[in-house]
């Protein structure tokens, strides 16, 4: 049986761009319209308001489940050692955040965890879209719209689907409590259970590990280090939980009064 060590410290340190790397990264400055500044237009569009500084502390832990400040690096031309399309990618998320109008009434919290968090203004309070990845950046972002578009009680939430930066943020906008007494249904697709189950539990180790090898996640954010998940700035890492639904929507363009 093979016994494997860790790498030598050495061989930990990180490590400047070789001449291969240095030669693909100019290929893709060539191929990209990389001077083109629509995607930030778009990205700052409808901004309303975001926290300073974009910190989201853990309820029981003396850390950040969510640490934006650490991305300053981001604000510099693209290096040798990143991919120029990852590099602007990680600065569109980085550094657009906060709450944002779509449209009148419907509004998202965005970058305070690697989905973002809808907020539909009903006519008797607030309907939550993906309650993000745990309760504090949930519960943050659910303060912020509070704060500056006046407070509504949550009446609803509903989960686009099972995958666990959209639904396990849940206890950061309702409780179980007003769930089981009626006061807030939660709304799922059919089989929303039964995936996440299969997905967070039975392959949470194997998706675990995927993540970390893809994101590079246990690296220290730096241009030689973690840059960005690419789908969004990063993950909060957080209190998650989970509340079974209570309205399941089982075909298209169901409607509930």
């Amino acid at each position: 049986m093979t016994h494997y060590q860790p790498l030598a410290t050495p061989e930990q340190q990180q490590k400047p761009a070789s001449k291969h790397t240095q030669a693909h990264q100019a290929s893709i400055r060539k191929q990209l319209p990389l001077s083109e500044t629509k995607s930030f237009d778009n990205a700052r569009k409808g901004f309303i308001k975001t926290l300073e500084p974009m910190q989201i502390p853990h309820q029981h832990a003396d850390r950040m489940v969510f640490d934006l400040t650490q991305f300053e690096f981001l604000k510099d031309e693209s290096p040798e050692t990143v991919n120029p399309s990852l590099w602007r990618q990680a600065q569109l998320n980085a550094h657009h955040h906060g709450l944002f109008e779509v449209v009148d009434g419907i509004y998202q919290v965005r970058s305070f965890d690697i989905a973002n968090m809808t907020l539909v203004r009903g006519e008797t309070g607030w309907i939550i879209i993906d309650p993000l990845t745990c309760t504090e950046s949930a519960r943050a972002a659910l303060a912020l719209a509070n704060e500056h578009l006046g407070h509504r009680e949550v009446v609803a939430v509903i989960h686009t689907h099972s995958h666990v930066d959209h639904f396990a943020g849940i206890l950061g906008v309702t409780t179980q409590a007003a769930v089981s007494a009626g006061e807030v249904p939660i709304i799922a697709p059919k089989d929303f259970v039964q995936e996440a189950l299969n997905e967070n539990v039975l392959a949470g180790n194997v998706m675990g590990r995927r993540a970390t090898y893809m994101y590079g996640n246990l690296l220290q954010p730096s241009p030689t280090g973690f840059v960005s998940t690419g789908l969004g700035a990063a993950l909060a890492l957080g209190t998650t939980g989970f509340i079974v639904p209570t309205d399941i929507i089982e075909t298209n363009a169901e409607i509930r009064v």
